[in-house]
């Protein structure tokens, strides 16, 4: 490994650069940047771990996936100003028998209308549908 080779591990390390990224960038095996900065105690930035909602240090646990948040109450408000992030996987499409508009809903496989108004003029209404 040339001194050039070092100096870019270092610097990228620094910078809070995976041992991946820093094996594609400078050009040699991971297991290699692996031992040099295990070798050199060059642990990846730890400045990252503030809470993604508010700011505040986050105490990582060793072995632990990495936290984000720092409360319960900073997750949900971060998710709830996020939700086009969020990986919905639970999404059913029906048609009102109502209206007949095509809806989409999250998470209720058994849904039939479109909204409560158009459950209770199917249900109970005047016979007129559409």
């Amino acid at each position: 490994m040339t001194d050039e080779q070092k100096q870019k591990i270092i610097a990228l390390r620094r910078d809070g650069a995976g041992y991946g990224q820093i094996a594609a960038a400078v050009g040699i095996s991971i297991n290699t940047v692996k031992s040099f900065c295990r070798r050199h105690n060059l642990a990846a930035k730890t400045a990252a771990s503030v809470c993604e909602q508010c700011g505040r240090p986050i105490e990582q646990n060793p072995g632990r996936k990495r936290k984000r948040f720092c409360s319960d109450s900073c997750r949900n408000k971060w998710w709830n100003t996020h939700l086009e992030l969020v990986k919905r996987k639970a999404a059913y499409t029906f048609t009102c028998p109502n209206c007949g508009k095509e809806f989409s809903v999250y998470g209720n496989s058994h849904r039939k209308f479109c909204s409560h108004a158009c459950y209770i003029e199917y249900r109970f209404g005047g016979g007129h549908h559409g």
